[in-house]
């Protein structure tokens, strides 16, 4: 493992030298719109380990993407290795079918301060909730981004995150009403605390995720990518690509159903991933929205 080879897998070229917030900024934009957030694995016979030498390979030799654990654990290597002061933190995440926090500890953070200054560098999210700058920990300080504004909110030592979205244009209007959209425009997306954790404590998590029945990530299969104005999406058929602030205060949302025969070669052309066995696209309705 080398930081040479991982920054030849983001296509980042910058300076190394200094440990600030705008060089954190540069790596770690480079790092989502080059990785994917996707558990292709689980539907096509892999299994995801967290070894920090198989996310390695998995995601800067076999040019894959992975979910939180595998994407924060080796931004966080990265990150230790440029003398950043990083460390991981664990997350409940809110799901809004249910409309609640998950009552496990599935999503894996990285916590970097920087001349005393926390910050927030979570790139194992995905969609239209993933952060495009490290978020400096601060509780009801609006945090504008291009995807939207974000806010964290601390209560009892419990911390909040939150994102209000702009207003959304569909063309396809057989998709107005797809269960993907969120119809909410400020969504609750997860909760922690700054109880240091390590990858150990998702052991259980990793595995239970990818294959219990009650997991997301059994019911859906998902592939999705930041790029420079907005996110692509393939969620079992459905591609969606959004561009962020196509009008004043407007999303454009488009969405495509596609073929069997089309998955395959839009994973190559969209997200730049090549899978070495067969993927079994699945989309079982609710549970996820973009």
């Amino acid at each position: 493992m080398n930081l040479e080879e991982y920054f030849a897998r983001t296509g980042y070229k910058g300076s190394l030298e200094n440990q600030d917030l705008e060089t954190l900024t540069d790596i770690f934009q480079h790092h989502i719109r080059a990785v994917p957030f996707e558990n292709l694995s689980i539907h096509c016979g892999e299994k995801i380990t967290l070894e920090l030498e198989h996310v390695y390979n998995k995601i800067v030799r076999r040019k894959r993407g992975g979910w939180c654990m595998e994407n924060n654990q080796l931004l966080g290597w990265v990150l230790k290795c440029l003398g950043y002061d990083a460390s991981f933190l664990g997350a409940y995440v809110f799901n809004p079918h249910e409309n609640a926090y998950a009552n496990i500890m599935t999503h894996l953070l990285v916590k970097v301060v920087i001349d005393g200054k926390a910050y927030i560098v979570d790139g194992g999210f995905g969609v239209s909730y993933q952060m495009w700058q490290p978020m400096e920990l601060v509780s009801g300080q609006d945090q504008p981004q291009a995807p939207g504004v974000f806010r964290f909110t601390e209560k009892n030592a419990t911390w909040y995150l939150e994102k209000m979205r702009r207003k959304q244009y569909i063309p396809n209007q057989n998709f107005s009403n797809s269960d993907l959209l969120e119809k909410k425009e400020c969504r609750k997306v997860y909760m922690f605390s700054l109880e240091p954790r390590t990858v150990e404590d998702f052991r259980f998590q990793c595995t239970y995720l990818q294959t219990s029945p009650d997991s997301l990530f059994t019911k859906k299969s998902i592939c999705t990518l930041q790029t420079t104005n907005g996110f692509r999406a393939l969620i079992g058929w459905t591609l969606t690509e959004t561009t962020y602030n196509y009008k004043e205060n407007m999303d454009l949302v488009e969405f495509i159903t596609l073929k069997d025969e089309e998955v395959e070669k839009t994973l190559k052309e969209k997200f730049n991933i090549t899978l070495e066995r067969k993927l079994i696209p699945i989309n079982v309705k609710g549970f996820y929205t973009i």
